[in-house]
């Protein structure tokens, strides 16, 4: 197993690590729109979502994947009304790759983040 830390992403805010790499798969902890200097985003989605993105391509880069290399995503939301306006960004940002993925209404997410993404990969 190997733990999963680079600067280009935001720290984890809790006792976790931004990844976790085993057995050929990286799963990512849950990214809000922090960056990499921990500053949060309290934008609209559309600005949460791209700097939710980034970070995960930097965290799965750092281990040794991509988004190109994503099987699942689960996409966490505090407005489900939102799910068309972050569906756009999410396949700007996947091509032509379509991972498996789930998306879920949350009522809320920490420092009231709009979204959170989680996800696994393969190395």
């Amino acid at each position: 197993m190997n733990v999963i830390s680079t600067e280009k992403a935001a720290e984890a805010i809790g006792p976790y690590s931004q990844a976790i790499v085993i057995n050929g798969f990286v799963f990512t902890s849950g990214q809000i729109a922090l960056t990499p200097e921990g500053k949060f985003l309290d934008e609209d989605i559309k600005v949460q979502t791209e700097q939710v993105l980034k970070n995960l391509s930097e965290i799965l880069e750092k281990s040794g994947s991509s988004l190109e290399k994503v099987v699942k995503t689960t996409i966490f939301l505090t407005d489900i009304n939102d799910f068309a306006t972050v569906n756009e960004i999410y396949a700007k940002a996947f091509g032509k790759h379509k991972p498996a993925r789930s998306t879920v209404g949350v009522k809320s997410l920490p420092k009231n983040a709009k979204i959170e993404i989680e996800v696994i990969g393969v190395i």
